[in-house]
């Protein structure tokens, strides 16, 4: 999965000649006869976030996140409802450990119990400081992204993660940001860096994750901006010459976002960006940096994995790549 070692022997191809493929599908594939040959589907496989869960560690993680401990949360000029339960500092909760509105300083991600306490912090905040701490890495239009290591920027990185959990139902969310690396996109106006979602990653990945956790606020959602973010981590894969992967398992909404990206990606890359005659997945990965796992996952998900005599197959010809890349078109905005 690394892109390196071994490459168009192993991987699936777009032409008939049969060659040894390593990549492990399942077993219950439907199976059907066209022409001379007995051709297998395989069924495509969904993802589970609470994969690895006993049923004592989920019923556990229900009671906790069940019950709200805040009920909207403001950022900016906009007020959420949120989802999920979040481990806030207990100074920060009223009676019962619960609060009607938390209040958010956008630009320091300072948190505040009282909308009074964040306008006189705002009120003795410098220009200069009204955007995330860390490097603004990427500018285009009235987008930016900033990159910030939680080593060096704790508070920020940590309030980060308590307002996430607020829209996320993870099992786990790392509040040990030191081995973290945070990309918060922002809009950008006259007053400044707004944020509208983020990623993380580990800094050093032994599987080779090039996201822990993702989310867009949902005042900015239906935007485009999540699959930015997700465009943006192997955008970041591509220059250190690495093919990357989400932390598995991921969550309904990380599914929900990856699944046509993933999708919209490879067949953009089909379609437009091949003109070889053959193909393998191995050689789609390089050029994508999407790991081989996951444009196998798609393929099969797109029905266009297929099985001859114990070999696989990309089944895809033109008319089909395009009927499907007007199912999943690339969308904007793009990472230019």
């Amino acid at each position: 999965a690394d892109g390196e070692g071994e490459e168009d022997e192993k991987s699936p191809k777009m032409n008939h000649h049969q060659k040894k493929e390593i990549v492990a599908l399942p077993s219950d594939a439907i199976t059907h006869t066209v022409g001379e040959h007995v051709v297998s589907t395989v069924q495509a496989q969904e993802l589970d976030e609470h994969e690895g869960l006993d049923e004592a560690s989920l019923r556990e993680h229900e009671e906790v996140t069940k019950v709200k401990n805040v009920a909207f949360i403001e950022l900016g000029k906009h007020q959420m409802e949120t989802w999920y339960f979040s481990p806030l500092p207990k100074e920060l909760l009223g009676p019962g450990g619960k609060i009607e509105v938390l209040h958010v300083c956008e630009f320091t991600l300072r948190l505040f119990s009282r909308k009074s306490e964040l306008r006189n912090f705002q009120a003795r905040l410098p220009v200069d400081k009204r955007h995330p701490p860390g490097n603004e890495i990427y500018r285009c239009g009235n987008l930016s992204m900033f990159e910030i290591d939680g080593l060096e920027e704790k508070i920020y990185s940590q309030n980060l993660c308590y307002i996430a959990k607020l829209f996320l139902d993870h099992k786990t969310l790392y509040f040990d940001v030191d081995p973290f690396l945070f990309y918060v996109l922002c809009e950008v106006d006259d007053r400044g860096f707004h944020p509208v979602g983020y990623y993380s990653k580990e800094k050093y990945s032994d599987v080779g994750y090039n996201l822990a956790c993702i989310l867009t606020f949902p005042a900015h959602q239906r935007k485009g901006y999540g699959r930015f973010l997700i465009a943006f981590s192997y955008e970041l894969s591509k220059k250190e010459e690495k093919v990357g992967s989400p932390e598995k398992p991921m969550s309904d909404l990380g599914q929900q976002a990856y699944k046509p990206y993933w999708a919209s990606t490879i067949l953009d890359f089909l379609l437009y960006q091949s003109d070889e005659s053959t193909m393998s997945v191995m050689d789609i990965s390089k050029r994508t940096s999407i790991m081989a796992e996951d444009i196998v996952f798609t393929l099969n998900q797109l029905g266009l994995l297929k099985i001859i005599k114990d070999v696989y197959f990309i089944a895809a010809d033109r008319s089909l790549l395009e009927k499907l890349a007007q199912k999943y078109p690339i969308k904007e905005p793009r990472v230019d």
